[in-house]
């Protein structure tokens, strides 16, 4: 009534209303999920349902040809048709970005009707209408319609409400397109990180050569391709969280989570949900279901840091998940399956936690399968150098710097020095030093000011010069023999001393060679003998 007075044709209001309405739907069915094509087939039974179309197709342009993505109202075979560009009415409408309509389809001979024989399966006239799908200024799709004929028909209407549908279509195609884009992305960058951490992380990157640091090494690559329980025990400071770091990305979970947690830096009320997770309503603010470090280092490794400070009721739990490989959330029910492989560390004297009543028995063991001690700097003096070194590089690089070495009375500084800090302390040292040297070399006085004098950092020397010198004397020699397998003669090469001398010296200090000989030389020798 209002549109008849203000001149607007009844009929075509309804009409414009039923679009718009559609329209809407159109727009939900597509924002509703990223599976495409499920959404575009619900688009034709939209159609369907309030535009009297009776077949819709929607074909994307793919290797070259049309393929048919979604389809309403013809036989399954309809689904693996193929078009090539410019074949018939929907590859011109495709070749040429332009729609077309054919009011009445008997009377058109370029209609191939591959999809449905139209003439066969109804008898009344039908009119087709294609318009091109346009992403970018080019088309790579057509959404095809059949309707039953009307003269009275306003085609021009009818393939700018389509067109309207196809752009739409366009449109979750280009969401669909950038999110692909976005994972692919994701999944490169992924695999870049995890690839630049297995570098990081690979047994390579521990540094140092001295006897402890050696075996230290070999403990952890006889276990890293294994899922047994670790404990790295050592002081502060020493590097635990390299040594489970490259156990992880040097196992068979490298590609799965490997999640840390420090249980030092959690309060005993928060460290049971932090590691099981809660439910909801668990307490208060509980308004969600959470995972915890548990469920999310699924399939990987959960590295806890610092175990000996968990509490006792943590503690329990604890053990039965190392025992059953399940736990129930807090505040749940519900038993939750995990297959994790668990590293532990700890600065803490464990037996003595053990004796004080802090710490479980039953659960250390349960830890204490494979342990790795790792030594304290002042137990690896050898290293110093190349620890120095490394660091001094490393802090160049990132501070923008060209620093080319450390100075003899520096170095003497940091040799005599006994870091409590360890390898922490160590870096924090250089890093000062690089920041404060203003030109190519770092001198004692760039150094902290603990290590710059004997009585302020406790390193007054204690032994007399000779002890020392052949303490010193001794371990190169040991060193030496164990790099070449017990064979004196490249020993003595590798310490630039001839082999007479190096005999003389493996006298004097009581060193018996034939320990660090390979078992294959012992065995030739064997046989040499027997000959």
């Amino acid at each position: 009534m209002a549109a008849a007075k203000a001149g607007v044709d009844p009929h075509t209001a309804t009409r414009d209303a039923r679009r718009l309405s559609t329209l809407v739907e159109v727009s939900q069915a597509l924002s509703g999920t990223l599976n495409l094509k499920a959404s575009m087939q619900r688009v034709l039974a939209i159609l369907g349902r309030h535009h009297g179309v009776l077949r819709g197709m929607v074909t994307l342009l793919r290797d070259g040809e049309l393929h048919v993505e979604a389809a309403e109202g013809f036989e399954d075979r309809a689904r693996s048709v193929r078009y090539r560009v410019g074949e018939g009415i929907t590859g011109q409408v495709v070749e040429s970005g332009k729609p077309i309509v054919v009011p009445r389809v008997s009377r058109e001979p370029a209609l191939l009707n591959r999809a449905a024989r139209r003439g066969e399966t109804s008898r009344q006239e039908l009119s087709f209408i294609c318009v091109p799908i346009v992403l970018q200024r080019t088309a790579v799709g057509a959404l095809a319609v059949d309707l039953r004929f009307k003269p009275e028909r306003d085609f021009d209407s009818s393939v700018k409400f389509f067109g309207i549908v196809s752009s739409m279509i366009a449109q979750a195609l280009n969401v669909q397109r950038l999110v692909e884009e976005e994972r692919r992305r994701l999944l490169d960058e992924n695999t870049h990180l995890r690839q630049e951490l297995r570098e990081r992380y690979d047994f390579s990157n521990i540094i140092g050569t001295s006897g402890p640091t050696r075996q230290m090494y070999e403990q952890v690559a006889q276990v890293a391709q294994t899922n047994t329980t670790v404990l790295i025990r050592g002081e502060s400071g020493t590097g635990k969280e390299l040594i489970a770091s490259a156990i992880h990305y040097n196992s068979l979970r490298a590609k799965k989570p490997f999640v840390k947690v420090s249980c030092a830096a959690l309060p005993d009320t928060l460290i049971e949900s932090e590691l099981f997770g809660y439910e909801k309503g668990a307490f208060t603010g509980a308004a969600t279901r959470k995972k915890g470090r548990f469920e999310l280092a699924e399939g990987g490794t959960l590295f806890l840091d610092e175990i000996g400070d968990i509490n006792l009721s943590t503690q329990v739990k604890l053990l039965r998940v190392l025992q059953e490989r399940e736990f129930e959330r807090l505040g749940g029910t519900e038993n939750v399956r995990v297959n994790v492989r668990m590293i532990a560390a700890t600065n803490k004297d464990m037996e003595k936690a053990i004796a004080d009543g802090t710490f479980r028995e039953d659960l250390y063991y349960r830890l204490n399968v494979f342990t790795i001690f790792v030594p304290p700097l002042r137990d690896r003096k050898a290293d110093m150098l190349l620890l120095a070194d490394h660091f001094l590089e490393k802090f160049s690089r990132e501070h923008g710097k060209v620093i080319k070495r450390i100075s003899t009375p520096a170095i003497d500084m940091l040799m005599s020095y006994h870091w409590p800090g360890n390898v922490r302390e160590l870096e924090n040292a250089l890093e000062r030093a690089v920041l404060v040297c203003d030109g190519a070399v770092i001198h004692g006085h760039h150094l902290p000011p603990s290590l710059q004098t004997a009585d302020a950092s406790g390193t007054v020397t204690r032994v007399s010069l000779k002890d020392a010198v052949a303490a010193f004397e001794r371990d190169l020699i040991q060193d030496a023999l164990k790099t070449t397998r017990g064979n004196r003669a490249k020993a003595a090469r590798l310490l630039d001393t001839t082999e007479r001398i190096l005999n003389y010296k493996v006298r004097g200090h009581a060193i018996d060679s034939r320990r660090f000989r390979s078992p294959e030389v012992g065995k030739r020798r064997a046989v040499a003998a027997e000959e």
